[in-house]
């Protein structure tokens, strides 16, 4: 990217930025575990899902969690270590963390629509190629189209390794 179309932020506004990133992917994440959790207490689970879609689902449940985890630590983090302050160090675990969310939410639903394309289906193959499938867009959209340039870099990681080798100096 053209240094000149690149605007430096504030440690301030990147905090602003990082949490409110937080906040946009946390109510999607919730109206996921809540349809997870209305699913098993509905009089058909038992009836359409095999015990081996029960496990999965209830897999996809405990996935759902750890990204709610991740997503929801760096407030958690500011509020507790230093609520008058950020640092670059809160910035990049932030970071980490809203990007490390990424991958049990991800999971999460392939998992899910395993279950479902499935049920529908009535076909082991079918379900596993479409859960493969929306792996493949995720990875796609959350980590190889944000990482991509044409020099060859990433961008997420190479900020993260540029400021621990400026903390070093």
């Amino acid at each position: 990217m053209n240094t000149k179309n690149k605007e430096q932020l504030s440690l301030d506004s990147a905090a602003r930025h990082i949490l409110e990133e937080c906040r946009m992917v946390l109510p999607g994440i919730q109206a996921l575990f809540g349809f997870q959790l209305i699913a098993v207490f509905n009089q058909g689970f038992e009836e359409k899902l095999s015990t081996v879609q029960q496990q999965i689902h209830l897999a996809s449940i405990i996935l759902t969690v750890f990204a709610v985890a991740l997503v929801m630590t760096p407030a958690a983090l500011h509020r507790q270590i230093d609520p008058l302050a950020v640092t670059r160090r809160f910035i990049e675990w932030s970071t980490i963390l809203l990007l490390l969310s990424m991958l049990p939410l991800g999971l999460s639903i392939s998992l899910e629509l395993y279950i479902i394309a499935e049920i529908i289906t009535g076909s082991f193959w079918l379900g596993l190629l479409a859960a493969g499938g929306v792996l493949v867009l995720f990875f796609a959209l959350w980590a190889w189209l944000p990482n991509f340039k044409k020099d060859g870099r990433r961008a997420v990681w190479r900020h993260v390794r540029i400021a621990k080798q400026t903390e070093e100096s």
